[in-house]
């Protein structure tokens, strides 16, 4: 029986999140302004037909698992591999690690927008903050690391989001972070999950250390329709 971990963009978008997405049964995307994620029943044979009429020209989304050539009317953009991993079952923090963390709003999109772009976390969008609880670290008012949740499944929560301005790394910002949001997570009964692309091994192995697992390794790929107006 397949894990929901297997097929987390299909199960978050057809599950938890489908009234934050738009799509049918054959394909299903986060409404515009979330990340740009899309997922299928079989990730392994998408049906990006059933898809375009949900596209807008010059938008591009994330899906994984896929391989092979473009679908007619489409282009890869990008092509990679990420590992997925899910906590390992130890406890969580016994104490909050960042106490001084200030839950992000609408108030701070701007700042958590400019700090991704900076960042580059993966996919964001201006509304992602409203996906789950999403905490930031401030220095003199600025927005200097930040880490939060995306997708939600089968008592799945991600981690998502995670990032810190250049000039702040190395002080453990981040991680304190993500070990604020576990520890909250853990406490709901809800089991921790993450994605680490493979070439940033620095992050793949601080995930490890922190309590995580590998579940898979799989491809991830940029996709963009040349032409799909909304129906």
């Amino acid at each position: 029986m397949a894990h929901p971990l297997d097929n987390i963009f299909w199960n978050c978008l057809n599950g938890p999140h489908r009234h934050l997405s738009s799509g049918t049964d054959r394909a299903r995307r986060y409404a515009p302004g979330f990340s740009p994620i899309v997922g299928f029943p079989d990730p392994h044979d998408p049906d990006f037909a059933a898809l375009r009429p949900f596209c807008n020209p010059g938008e591009q989304f994330y899906c994984d698992a896929w391989s092979g050539p473009a679908p007619q009317g489409w282009r890869i953009d990008v092509e990679a591999t990420m590992f997925r991993l899910v906590w390992d079952g130890r406890p969580g923090p016994a104490e909050d690690p960042a106490p001084e963390a200030i839950a992000l709003g609408p108030e701070h999109v701007d700042q958590a927008l400019a700090l991704a772009l900076l960042t580059r976390p993966g996919p964001f969008g201006p509304r992602t903050i409203e996906l789950g609880d999403y905490f930031g670290i401030f220095d003199a008012g600025r927005l200097v690391a930040m880490a939060g949740e995306r997708m939600a499944a089968a008592g799945l929560r991600e981690v998502s989001g995670v990032c810190t301005h250049p000039d702040f790394q190395g002080r453990g910002l981040a991680g304190r972070l993500m070990l604020k949001l576990v520890g909250r997570q853990l406490a709901r009964g809800e089991t921790p999950f993450l994605h680490a692309m493979s070439a940033n091994r620095r992050a793949h192995d601080l995930y490890l250390r922190m309590g995580f697992r590998d579940h898979c390794e799989t491809v991830v790929r940029v996709v963009a329709p040349y032409t799909s107006p909304v129906a």
